[in-house]
This record gives C-alpha cells, structure tokens and sequence, in this order.
C-alpha cells in the first residue's frame, strides 16, 4: 500500500510580503496605466480589492488632471524618481481630503511602468510647524536682548553686594550669601545661552564637507558624553559639500548626538546611529512664493532609546520645552533656528522604538551667491 504524497507547504512571495508589511500604500502602474500590483494598504487607501485595480487604470481612481498622473508622466519622460509632498488626490471614489506626500519612480526592467509610494503626511506641515519653530525661536531673540540689557546689569551690582556681605557676616550667615553668589551667577548663564539667538548677523558659508563635521563631534562624543556608547556610520561617501557654517554645523550635530546619547544612558544595548544620503527628488513648495527649492541632502541621527513623550513632540523645537530635569530647553530651539538659518528644514519621528531627527539641506553650488536661492531666503 503506497503512502499518501506529504502536503505541499505554501508557497510565499518574499516581495509580496515585504510590500504589505509597508504601512503605505504601493502600487506599480505599467505603460498603459494599469495597476498591475497593489499591495494591502495600497486596497484600502482605493477602495477597491487587487483584483478590481488590476482591471482598471489609475486614471479611473483619480480626477482628470490629477498632479498623480502629471508626476507619472514626467517620471516617465525623465526616468527618474520623484518626490511631491501635499498633493490632493481626492476624488468620490477616494474620498474627501486626501492630501498625500507621493513618491514616484520609474521600474527600468519594465519600460513604461512605475513604482508609486503614497504617504498620508505631509511635508508641508512639516514646514508649517518649522515656521512656527522659527517664529518661537525669534521671540527668544527679542526675549534674550531685553534680558541682556534690563537683567544683567542689575544682576551684576546684586552678586557684587552678596560678595561685600559675606565679609562681614556671620558664619551662619554666610551660606546664604552664597547662595545668593551662586543663583545670579545661574540667572546669568542662562542669559547668556539665550544671548545666542540675538545674533541676527550674516553666516559666513562656505563649501562644507559634512562627513569631516560629523567625524569631529563622534570624536568629542566618545571622549566625553558618549563615552562607552556605540556609535555607526553609514554615510554615502559620493555626497557633494554642504552650504554651510562649519561651526553652527558641530553645534548642531553636537547638541543631537548629546540628546541620543541622553536619551539612551544606562542602556547596555543602546546605539547612535548617523547617516547621510542624497535625496535627489525632494524638491518643496515654499509658502509664498513660486519657487521651488531643492533640499537634497540628508542627515539623520537616530537613537534607540525610549522616545520623544507624545504631549512634547509637536512642540518639541519650541524654546524652554525640556524632559530632563536640569535642562532649559535651548538646545532644540538654537538647533531649529541654525537649521533655519541655512535654508533647512529640521523634523523628528519618534516612538518606543526609538528617535530620529532628520536633516534636510541644500547642496553647495559654485554660483551659490545669494541666500534666496535657500528656504530661509525664499521665505524672506
């Protein structure tokens, strides 16, 4: 008597199960404009199931005219990705209010299809909240010059008077004059730190390599306060120079690897992750004007600590908002006003699994003369 055959295990696609695991929407779009693959967020966000969107265009889920079809058109033509962020797609059978962040690119193995990403956030929020970012940190800047001309003098003629007394009082007397000593001299650090944002002076830039930056603050972190944390590169070595001030740039980068390292002490598994990459088709609308401005490079420097608490993060670049108990909540709001002043854009995505604060920046140009051609000048 022969034995019955074994059952055949199922078979699995790994692409298939990579592309549903990705919580956005994905679809590829071949020549004729059919959907010739969906994966499962992808049936949510239309509507429709895959076997549905493989019977039709992609001109029958969006509107005439849709800047979708644009982007796929110009993909196309160019063979080459690209990014376009607060793009509304909505449409009866999408609903209402979709505004999306897509992402295009071309398949060069199939002539003709696409590839497109469709991510329900926006960038231009992004920017929104970086202009109230700004806004907050020029309030300081008003805020840090009154403190600087109406406290620190007064200050001054009260820690010299405490120093006259603790000559002539008693011992027991004495502690509380040093501590009068040691509380304006507090009072005047912390002005000025603040002192910082008051200065509205041009940034001297030049071509910067952002590697050799980030190699200097790795070495200070590992001799001081990251001392026995692991910290991993992974750069793209072909990056072009960044138009920047060398030494806002360390500040920056500093006060991010200080935070990551903060927020991942007394982890024997905790890592500091710094990356660089070259995002060619992340091209933004300012608000205001018709330009469009190119932020290609990215820098990241991820931590896997706790995170960022959910009530901090959309205020999280504002002046005086602070987790650590002895902290005065200066150091994101200089890092957004340096990044600002650069023509970037600063953003940060955080959960239990970790935190990242991301970096976009203009390229260096040999014709980069005049600060409009950065956000920071368009906006002005």
């Amino acid at each position: 008597m022969s034995a019955s055959p074994m059952p055949r295990p199922p078979v699995f696609d790994p692409a298939q199960i990579v592309l549903n695991t990705i919580r956005h929407p994905v679809i590829m779009i071949d020549h004729e404009g059919r959907l010739t693959f969906a994966n499962a967020d992808a049936e949510v966000f239309f509507r429709s199931s895959a076997s549905i969107l493989a019977r039709n265009t992609i001109s029958h889920f969006v509107p005439f005219g849709s800047p979708l079809l644009t982007l796929i058109d110009q993909v196309r033509e160019r063979q080459s990705p690209v990014n376009e962020y607060r793009v509304d797609i909505s449409s009866p059978r999408l609903g209402p209010d979709k505004l999306v962040d897509i992402y295009v690119a071309p398949v060069p193995e199939l002539p003709g299809s696409v590839v497109v990403m469709l991510q329900e956030r926006s960038m231009a929020d992004k920017i929104d909240r970086q202009m109230t970012h700004r806004g907050a940190a020029r309030s300081v800047t008003g805020l840090a010059a009154m403190l600087a001309h109406e406290i620190k003098n007064p200050l001054s003629g009260i820690r010299g008077a405490a120093q006259l007394l603790e000559s002539v009082v008693s011992d027991e007397d004495r502690s509380l004059t040093r501590l009068i000593t040691d509380e304006t001299d507090r009072i005047v650090s912390l002005v000025d730190r603040m002192e910082v944002f008051s200065d509205e002076r041009p940034i001297d830039r030049t071509p910067v390599n952002i590697h050799v930056v980030l190699d200097h603050v790795k070495a200070i972190a590992r001799n001081g306060f990251a001392q026995g944390i692991r910290i991993i590169e992974d750069y793209d070595p072909s990056l072009p120079p960044v138009f920047g001030n060398r030494d806002q740039l360390v500040q920056v980068f500093l006060n991010l690897v200080k935070n990551a390292a903060e927020a991942i002490a007394g982890d024997p598994s905790g890592e500091i992750t710094l990356s660089t990459a070259y995002r060619p088709g992340i091209r933004l609308s300012v608000p205001g004007t018709q330009d469009r401005v190119s932020l290609p490079l990215q820098f990241i420097v991820h931590d896997n600590g706790g995170g960022v608490p959910e009530d901090i993060r959309p205020i999280l670049f504002d002046p005086f908002i602070t987790t650590k108990p002895n902290g005065s909540g200066l150091g994101l709001a200089l890092v957004a006003k340096i990044v600002g002043e650069h023509g970037g854009v600063i953003e940060c995505d955080s959960s239990p699994r970790g935190t990242s604060f991301r970096i976009l920046m203009p390229t260096w140009k040999e014709d980069h003369a005049a600060p409009a051609s950065t956000l920071e000048g368009a906006l002005r």
